[in-house]
């Protein structure tokens, strides 16, 4: 989320266009739904711009993605990418999330109110702690144990970046969501592109006699 409909227009528009490319880099490779990751976190922030206009389909929207979608696709896009047995089982964690927060928003309606320069809000979700809890595991842990260096750098970023923006948001002081969803789709666009196979270089024949 961003300070303002125009900041989270303007910041969606460019998150989505790193998106854009980092799908182009990643062709139809292993790392696609990785690098598709940016696109989604660009949609999001342009959904959020409607919300500032009290749209209701806009506030189930952004918390469809923000709350069974990202806990269930991050692990599942990182094991796509590595196919470590880490990444599956924080998969299988991310899907127990989703499926708890999904029944959350089937129960109850999403609310959202201005908070000083953010927004807030609400859900309504039994065992919040625990349910947080398990999405910071599985998202963050799928990044931190995927054995690339530049996902585990992300996974860094995020953390700290989301607790940062945490405290800043209960400050009501402006949020920065935007700005860390920025850093993560520019780390995740010089990701993108598959390392170049080996090449095989042919022993050099023996002089001749």
């Amino acid at each position: 989320m961003c300070w303002s409909a125009e900041a989270d227009l303007v910041a969606g528009s460019v998150v989505a266009a790193v998106g854009v490319a980092a799908v182009v880099r990643a062709g139809a490779s292993r790392r696609l739904p990785l690098a598709a990751l940016p696109l989604l976190l660009g949609v999001h922030q342009l959904v959020e711009a409607g919300v500032w206009s009290g749209w209701a389909w806009a506030r189930t929207a952004w918390a469809v993605i923000a709350l069974p979608l990202l806990p269930l696709y991050v692990p599942t896009a990182v094991w796509c990418a590595t196919r470590r047995r880490s990444a599956a089982a924080f998969t299988a964690l991310g899907a127990v999330v989703a499926l708890a927060l999904t029944a959350a928003l089937v129960r109850h309606p999403v609310t959202a109110q201005v908070h000083g320069h953010t927004l807030g809000y609400a859900v309504g979700i039994p065992a919040a702690g625990l349910l947080l809890a398990g999405y910071l595991l599985a998202t963050l842990g799928s990044l931190l144990c995927s054995g690339d260096g530049r996902l585990r750098l992300l996974g860094w970023i995020t953390g700290l970046g989301a607790l940062a923006c945490a405290l800043l948001w209960r400050l009501a002081f402006v949020s920065t969501w935007c700005a860390l969803a920025a850093v993560a789709s520019v780390v995740l666009l010089t990701w993108a592109r598959p390392p170049a196979p080996g090449r095989s270089v042919s022993p050099p024949a023996p002089p001749g006699r």
